[in-house]
């Protein structure tokens, strides 16, 4: 239970929540961590907020020349981790202190390369919103095809098996995008427990108008999965049929 979990976490602006997000990780049972923070031209104090915790050798700070997007900060961090878990947490969200230890302990226990975990949603004051999502115990290839069933902030694979992933710059799903190349080396699994709190923040993707999901869901997998205008229209239209699912039967609150 030693090995280097490395740590993903673009930001943009978020000085307002980025103290709690790296205090979540310093507090963290599991010790043996990188935390690998890509900056893409905050332009409020997010630089002040962060150089306050880099006398801490396991944390480290990259600067985007220019603003990019998420995908293109992800993709950097991703080529500067050093350690054999890559795990996920966006910059205003947060971990529970035992999340990387319980998830390591669980993917060692039981073979597994690809894991996720349950989370909570929190308002932008950190306060608990009632809402608690969970997904399916296994996510096959063809099951990730059909929806994003878990929450960035959850995600951890095994490196040395998945090796590494680099995306299409795509300007959201990116995530998505991401899983959907790992799940093509190694089946996903939940461990059941509630380690994540994600922060529900105006403006975010979920709170956008269905047909910009549908136009987001579309280019995904044209561009980013390179498949061809029918299949790329028959993945999107499965996508919105499971994710109806996914609020029936795992999104609670």
């Amino acid at each position: 239970m030693n090995d280097l979990v490395s740590i993903i976490m673009p930001s943009y602006n978020t000085g307002r929540f980025i103290k709690e997000t790296i205090e979540s990780v310093l507090a963290q049972s599991y010790p043996v961590w990188e935390l690998i923070i890509v900056d893409d031209c905050s332009t409020d104090n997010t630089d002040d907020v962060v150089n306050q915790y880099l006398a801490d050798e396991r944390i480290r700070y990259i600067k985007n020349d220019t603003n990019s997007g998420a995908a293109v900060s992800r993709n950097r961090a991703l080529r500067e981790a050093k350690g054999k878990w890559i795990a996920f947490l966006d910059s205003d969200d947060l971990w529970e202190p035992d999340k990387l230890q319980k998830q390591i302990s669980f993917m060692r226990d039981n073979g597994y390369h690809f894991s996720y975990t349950n989370y909570i949603e929190i308002d932008e004051e950190s306060k608990a919103n009632g809402k608690s999502v969970t997904g399916p115990k296994r996510i096959s290839k063809h099951g990730m095809y059909n929806y994003c069933w878990m929450g960035c902030l959850t995600v951890m694979y095994d490196a040395d098996t998945v090796g590494l992933i680099q995306i299409a710059d795509i300007k959201k799903n990116n995530d998505y995008a991401m899983w959907l190349k790992v799940c093509k080396k190694a089946n996903c699994y939940l461990l059941n427990e509630t380690l994540a709190r994600y922060r529900k923040r105006s403006g975010s993707i979920s709170n956008h108008g269905y047909m910009k999901l549908i136009k987001w869901h579309y280019k995904l997998y044209r561009e980013a999965e390179n498949k061809n205008p029918l299949s790329s229209f028959v993945l999107t239209v499965r996508n919105l049929f499971f994710g109806v699912l996914k609020k029936i039967r795992y999104v609670k609150g």
